[in-house]
C-alpha cells in the first residue's frame, strides 16, 4: 500500500474465478508517471503454470495501463533461459526488444535478461 501510495509499485493476486484460490500475480514495478513508463512484473503457483494465467493476467493489466490509465510504454524483463516467461511476454503481446548482457544477479550467479515492450497503439 506504501508503493502503491508512492506511485512507485502496484500489485494485484491473480485468483481463480470459481474457488477464490490464488494463481499467482501481476505488478507494475518501477513505475515513472512523469515518463509514462513502468515494468511488468508476475508469476504463478505451480499448479497455474502451463494454464495460460500468467499471459492472460499479463494482458489484462497491460490493456488497463496502456488503455485506461495512459502509460505510454510498459517493460518485462526475463531471464533468457526462462523459456516459459518468453512465451508468457510473446502471447501478452510484449515485442522483444533485445538482451540485457550479465544484468541481473540471482542465487547462482548473473543472468543475461530479455527485454520486451508493449507501447501504445500496439
Amino acid at each position: 500500500r506504501q508503493e502503491w501510495g508512492r506511485e512507485e509499485r502496484a500489485q494485484w493476486a491473480v485468483v481463480d474465478a470459481d474457488t477464490d484460490r490464488l494463481m499467482g500475480r501481476v505488478a507494475l514495478r518501477s513505475i515513472l508517471l512523469d515518463e509514462g513508463t513502468a515494468e511488468v512484473a508476475y508469476w504463478t503457483v505451480v499448479a497455474a503454470r502451463g494454464r495460460g494465467v500468467a499471459a492472460r493476467a499479463t494482458t489484462a493489466l497491460s490493456r488497463w495501463a496502456l488503455d485506461e490509465i495512459g502509460f505510454h510504454r510498459l517493460e518485462l524483463m526475463h531471464a533468457v533461459r526462462n523459456v516459459a516467461s518468453c512465451r508468457v511476454a510473446t502471447k501478452a503481446g510484449f515485442a522483444v526488444e533485445g538482451t540485457k548482457r550479465s544484468a541481473l544477479l540471482h542465487q547462482d550467479g548473473w543472468h543475461d535478461m530479455h527485454l520486451h515492450a508493449r507501447v501504445q497503439g500496439d
